[in-house]
């Protein structure tokens, strides 16, 4: 039997009640933290609440998966995630693997950055379109390769008029977490080279270590948020479609946004 159960936002503490007696059932339990990352607990200190070793997986023990997926064949295992259980296609796929394999599967829910940047901003959640990760740029044969998938989400949002949840890159190898400004900044030089105007005059939302009990939120024009402190990991931005007058109330009142954006 295989569960996959998601860790939710921030510690330990997020973990659902139904999560953590089935962890503490488990014969096996494994996590990854390549897609999220708890940046307010532990390994030690999860551990600690479960009383379980945790074994710890990277990107390709996942993707090669059956060899320590196949122990689920015959034991009660556990597969912990950041966030929810279920919405990164990794955990998917993974999924898929393991009924290929005849093995049960299961899922016990958490909290998700998918959900919570709406209660965090006031932003409508149904209002979302398709949503995009800022990769780190990379050098191959000396040259930089920079994605532009991000600025082509955001461009065929904004013609839906939809707002645009960006992901911001994680190395969890070398502890490297994209934050907003490098983001922007990422953003800014895309639209310099392609010269569409998708970013003019852009409002955008940044967040911060959401799901801690001190959650930094704020939102203004692009050039200017960029410089704003979000302070420590993890971080993500929303740019935003046309606003609901709603909307737009929320983002003064609650993140800070100038206040023009309400006329």
């Amino acid at each position: 039997m295989l569960t996959f159960i998601g860790l939710g936002l921030y510690d330990e503490k997020d973990i659902t009640v139904k999560g953590l007696e089935a962890v503490r059932k488990a014969d096996i339990v494994y996590v990854e933290f390549y897609t999220s990352h708890l940046m307010g607990t532990t390994i030690d200190a999860l551990e600690g609440l479960f009383g379980k070793k945790i074994n710890v997986l990277s990107r390709e023990d996942v993707e090669q998966a059956p060899e320590w997926l196949s122990q689920a064949k015959e034991k009660n295992m556990v597969f912990l995630t950041g966030g929810d259980a279920m919405v990164a296609t990794t955990h998917i796929d993974l999924r898929l693997r393991a009924r290929d394999m005849g093995i049960d599967t299961a899922i016990i829910h958490a909290p998700s950055i998918s959900s919570a940047v709406s209660g965090l901003s006031g932003l409508q959640n149904y209002r979302f379109g398709k949503s995009t990760t800022i990769p780190f740029p990379y050098e191959r044969k000396n040259k930089v390769i920079v994605s532009e998938a991000p600025y082509d989400v955001i461009k065929m949002n904004q013609k839906n008029n939809l707002h645009t949840l960006v992901f911001l890159d994680i190395i969890d190898q070398e502890k490297r977490f994209m934050d907003i400004g490098t983001a922007i900044s990422i953003l800014s030089g895309l639209e310099e080279r392609r010269g569409e105007g998708v970013l003019v005059n852009m409002l955008g939302v940044g967040i911060a270590r959401a799901g801690s009990e001190s959650p930094v939120v704020h939102a203004d024009y692009l050039p200017e948020l960029k410089k704003y402190d979000f302070g420590a990991p993890l971080h993500i931005l929303i740019i935003p479609a046309q606003l609901h007058f709603i909307e737009a109330e929320a983002l003064v009142k609650l993140c800070g946004a100038p206040s023009e954006i309400m006329k």
